[in-house]
C-alpha cells in the first residue's frame, strides 16, 4: 500500500498545477567515469541550454577542485527530455569551469568543442555510431548478473544475441533504457545481448561532431539510473572477467561527407593510414585498463599492433563489405574500451583523420 502511494507522487504530472519545471542537471565528475547530478526548478519550460542558468557545486566533493577554493560552474551544454519525471522535465548535460571561465583539467568536452567547430571539421559533417558494452553485475558479490555465485556459467557460445531464462539476463533493464533514451530525444539505434552473459550493448548514432558524445554521456547516465532502481551495478570495465570471457569496447563507427561520396573509399583508406601513423597516442587515450581487453584474442587486435582489413574482427578498423563493395561509406575503429570518453576518442579521430598533417 505505502509502496503503490509512494508511486502515485512519483508520477505526479506537475503539468497539471503549475508552469515550474524540473532540470536535472548531470556532470563528469573526477574520475572520468562518475557520473553526478543534482536537479532544480525553472520557472517554465526550457528546451535551448543557452537560455538555462548557470550552477555551480562542491569541486572538493568530487575530486575536482581544493577545499578551500571548492566552486566548480556548470555550463549546461545539451538538453534531453526526463524519461523518470517525464512531462516538461528535462536533463541537461553540463561541462565544467572554474569561477574565472576556465575548462577545470576533467573537461573533456571543452576540447572536443574546439575541434568539432573548426571550419575544416564542420565542412566535412562527421558521422559517429558508438557501440556502448557494458555488464550487469549482481550488486552485493559483484559478479555478473545471471552467473552463479563464486562460479562460473556455461562456456561463450549461446549468449550473443541469445534468448532464454538460462541465456539472456537482464533484459528488462536494457529495454527500459532502450525506450528510456528514445523518450529523451537520444539518437539510440538498437541494442543486443553480448557474447559474455551479463553483457549487453547499445548503439548511438549517427550524430553529427559533439552531439554525439553528449548524446552517449546522458544514454550512460540513464542507463545508471535504471540500474539503480533496479538494484542491479553497471560496469564499464574494459575485461570484468579474466580468462576466456570477452572484453567490453566502445567501437567506434566513422565517416566524413567526403568518404560518403563517391570514391570516398581512397578517403577512408588514408584516414586509415594516418590512424596507423598515431596508434600509440591513440591507444592511450581510448580507456584505462585497455590492455587487459586488447590482446588479440576474443575478437580484439593486439594492443601494440595496429592492423586494418575488411571485415576482420581482429583487426584495429574494420571496413565494412558494403563500403568495400560500395567503393565509399565508414570505417570502425575496435580499439576504443567501454570506459572511454566519447568526447575525447570521438574529436581525437576527427583530429587525426582531418587536421592533422603527418
Amino acid at each position: 500500500m505505502a509502496r503503490s502511494a509512494l508511486t502515485d507522487l512519483l508520477n505526479l504530472n506537475l503539468s497539471d498545477s503549475t508552469d515550474k519545471i524540473i532540470a536535472e542537471y548531470i556532470w563528469i565528475g573526477g574520475s572520468g567515469m562518475d557520473l553526478r547530478s543534482k536537479a532544480r526548478t525553472l520557472p517554465g519550460l526550457v528546451t535551448d541550454p543557452a537560455k538555462l542558468p548557470k550552477w555551480n557545486y562542491d569541486g572538493s566533493s568530487t575530486g575536482q577542485a581544493p577545499g578551500e577554493d571548492s566552486e566548480v560552474i556548470l555550463y549546461p551544454q545539451a538538453v534531453f527530455k526526463d524519461p523518470f519525471r517525464r512531462g516538461n522535465n528535462i536533463l541537461v548535460m553540463c561541462d565544467t569551469y572554474t569561477p574565472a571561465g576556465e575548462p577545470i583539467p576533467t573537461n573533456k568536452r571543452f576540447n572536443a568543442a574546439k575541434i568539432f567547430s573548426h571550419p575544416d571539421v564542420v565542412a566535412e559533417v562527421p558521422w559517429y555510431g558508438i557501440e556502448q558494452e557494458y555488464t550487469l553485475l549482481q550488486k552485493d558479490v559483484k559478479w555478473p548478473l545471471g552467473w552463479p555465485v563464486g562460479g562460473y556459467p556455461g562456456p561463450q557460445g549461446p549468449y550473443y544475441c541469445g534468448v532464454g531464462a538460462d541465456k539472456a539476463f537482464g533484459r528488462d533493464i536494457v529495454d527500459s533504457h532502450y525506450k528510456a533514451c528514445l523518450y529523451a530525444g537520444i539518437n539510440i539505434s538498437g541494442i543486443n545481448g553480448e557474447v559474455m552473459p551479463g553483457q549487453w550493448e547499445f548503439q548511438v548514432g549517427p550524430a553529427v561532431g559533439i552531439s554525439a558524445g553528449d548524446q552517449v554521456w546522458v544514454a550512460r547516465y540513464i542507463l545508471e539510473r535504471i540500474t539503480e532502481i533496479a538494484g542491479v551495478v553497471l560496469s564499464f570495465d574494459p575485461k570484468p572477467i579474466q580468462g576466456d570471457w570477452n572484453g567490453a569496447g566502445a567501437h567506434t563507427n566513422y565517416s566524413t561527407k567526403s568518404m560518403r561520396n563517391d570514391g570516398g573509399i581512397h578517403v577512408i583508406k588514408k584516414a586509415i593510414e594516418k590512424l596507423g601513423l598515431r596508434h600509440k597516442e591513440h591507444i592511450a587515450a581510448y580507456g584505462e585498463g585497455n590492455e587487459r581487453r586488447l590482446t588479440g584474442r576474443h575478437e580484439t587486435a593486439d594492443i601494440n599492433t595496429f592492423s586494418w582489413g575488411v571485415a576482420n574482427r581482429g583487426a584495429s578498423i574494420r571496413v565494412g563489405r558494403d563500403t568495400e563493395k560500395d567503393g565509399k561509406g565508414y570505417f570502425e575503429d575496435r580499439r576504443p574500451a567501454s570506459n572511454m570518453d566519447p568526447y575525447v576518442v570521438s574529436s581525437m579521430i576527427a583530429e587525426t583523420t582531418i587536421l592533422w598533417k603527418p
